[in-house]
């Protein structure tokens, strides 16, 4: 889609505060040409999530409205009507409103809607209260926290917040909104449900308010028509249905940020380098306004790309930790819910064929089920880990990437500790704090340069492997996992085969990577300074 193209009429042009940390391109298309994205089929990830998040807020609501005095729940056939239904509630005092929908407010361009608005029991006026599918706090200290059913703000020493800029930028909208109407509490507060709805974080909106209206103005011109905009690689990009037309004009135009996206790419702009050529012709310094990760690895990105070749080494030798013993870990998790499947490859130097074995539960996330599944792969690896030592062989088991997999070990240490085979979180820590817990993906970053992306799926092609299902990928499981196990119909035992040869392969992708590294990466693969020599 070209960027100059008709604009839309003010007067029909409302946003929302999704759009203020959206694409700016894409809040354009979406506006210009919303004819257009009605006939595009729906991102199966983005599905889910906007299901799962449904899910969420109806469970949160039927917990609080059981509880909670003076609650009021807005059902209405269209917007306007449940709009006129949200004001006549907030007129009569109402101390909670749920699906709380405001008048769309024309001139501003502004439309909104809160999971809940909560009367402030001591300024008067309302506070938003929003309801979200993720974490809004982390283990700490700092953050301000109430509880779910008792409008009581106070420091909680054992939380901290979790940033969230868009759950800020959301409430603030949303305070704007009540504030026109003349409704706002004199707090300025917001409230943020997260997650596991253990409390309602506590937003002091006053420093983000000045923002919001800078970035909403912003928005709002582009809607309009009134910014001319481009198409610029990021993150979104992955799920957005307008990246089959934005891709081909980045490439056509050799556009920078397909090698140093998002805000890597805005800085590169201020500095005039509009293109991957540009940017593979730099010298001298870095740029003082580069934003994060390393410059020199983006100019060599560059000019791996220019020079059409997957990837560069950055160091003549290329080493992996190998072992006598070698076990491959991959872990398959349903969202924020837990993980239902770890899965092992077992290789021995010199023995049989490696054999695969998943561990697994069938039982839908969350349940306890998960915790004995998690038992027995943690008596498994420990097993294979023993056995190596008492036959005076060496030992190593391998990931990629190994975040998830930290995050689920440790997390499954500290919700299972009473179920037998469980282990501590210190014998967890103790494992992954050992040269004997190996991460592929950090081999890979710390010796190659990847213009393309560092994923598995990006990387074990160029060591020749290939993924049996086509459609294999992240976004796609959590689709087969919810009918493998009937959260919506009747079980689909084919989805769960499907998931074990999902993370079978990938459990042999990162076998067959790691051989690659060891075998063949320094004949395959060349060197970031036999690019830079003349040819």
């Amino acid at each position: 889609m070209n960027s100059r193209r008709t604009a839309p009429t003010e007067a029909s042009v409302l946003i929302d505060a999704g759009s203020l940390t959206r694409c700016r391109h894409r809040l354009y298309l979406d506006t210009a040409y919303s004819a257009l994205l009605r006939r595009e089929p729906e991102n199966p990830g983005v599905r889910q999530r906007r299901e799962a998040a449904q899910a969420h807020r109806d469970a949160i609501r039927a917990e609080l409205s059981a509880e909670l005095d003076g609650w009021v729940d807005i059902v209405a056939p269209d917007a306007r009507t449940a709009a006129d239904l949200t004001m006549a509630a907030c007129r009569s005092g109402a101390r909670w409103i749920w699906n709380a929908v405001l008048p769309i407010e024309r001139a501003p361009g502004r439309r909104g809607r809160s999971e809940m608005l909560m009367l402030d029991p001591v300024g008067g006026g309302y506070i938003p209260i929003i309801v979200v599918n993720h974490k809004v706090t982390d283990p700490g200290s700092g953050a301000t926290t109430t509880s779910l059913t008792e409008w009581a703000p106070a420091v909680d020493e054992t939380r901290k917040v979790r940033s969230q800029l868009r759950d800020q930028l959301r409430l603030a909208h949303l305070y704007r909104m009540l504030d026109f109407e003349g409704l706002a509490s004199p707090s300025a507060s917001g409230g943020a449900i997260g997650y596991r709805a253990e409390c309602i974080l506590v937003h002091d909106l006053t420093p983000v308010l000045a923002e919001y209206d800078a970035r909403f103005a912003d928005r709002l011109a582009v809607a309009r028509g009134e910014l001319f905009t481009t198409p610029s690689q990021v993150s979104e990009c992955r799920s957005c249905p307008w990246w089959t037309d934005c891709r081909p004009q980045l490439v056509a135009t050799r556009d920078v940020s397909l090698v140093a996206s998002g805000m890597r790419a805005d800085a590169l702009r201020e500095r005039g380098v509009f293109t991957i050529d540009e940017l593979a012709d730099w010298e001298g310094p870095e740029p003082s306004s580069w934003p994060f990760g390393s410059f020199d690895d983006a100019v060599s990105a560059a000019m791996a790309w220019r020079a059409d070749v997957p990837l560069l080494r950055r160091t003549e030798r290329i080493e992996v930790h190998r072992a006598d013993v070698e076990v491959d870990v991959d872990m398959e998790s349903y969202q924020e819910h837990g993980a239902y499947l770890w899965g092992t490859l077992l290789t021995e130097r010199g023995g049989p064929e490696p054999v695969y074995r998943g561990f697994v539960t069938w039982d839908p996330l969350p349940t306890v089920d998960e915790g004995r599944s998690f038992a027995e792969f943690w008596t498994w690896l420990m097993g294979r880990r023993a056995d190596a030592a008492a036959r005076g062989k060496t030992f190593a088991a391998y990931c990629y990437s190994r975040q998830a997999e930290d995050k689920w070990l440790l997390d499954s240490a500290r919700r299972f500790g009473d179920i037998p085979g469980v282990p501590t979180e210190a014998e967890i820590r103790e494992f992954i704090d050992s040269e004997q817990w190996v991460d592929i993906y950090q081999a890979v970053s710390d010796q190659f340069i990847c213009p393309n992306g560092k994923g598995l799926k990006k990387i074990a092609p160029i060591a020749g492997f290939e993924w049996r299902d086509a459609e294999a990928g992240g976004e796609a499981s959590m689709g087969w996992y919810r009918e493998a196990v009937g959260y919506d119909v009747e079980p689909d035992l084919s989805q769960r085969k499907r998931l074990l040869v999902y993370n079978e392969d990938d459990v042999q992708a990162t076998k067959v990577l790691r051989e690659w590294m060891s075998d063949r990466a320094e004949i395959e693969i060349p060197t970031i300074d036999s690019l830079r020599a003349p040819a």
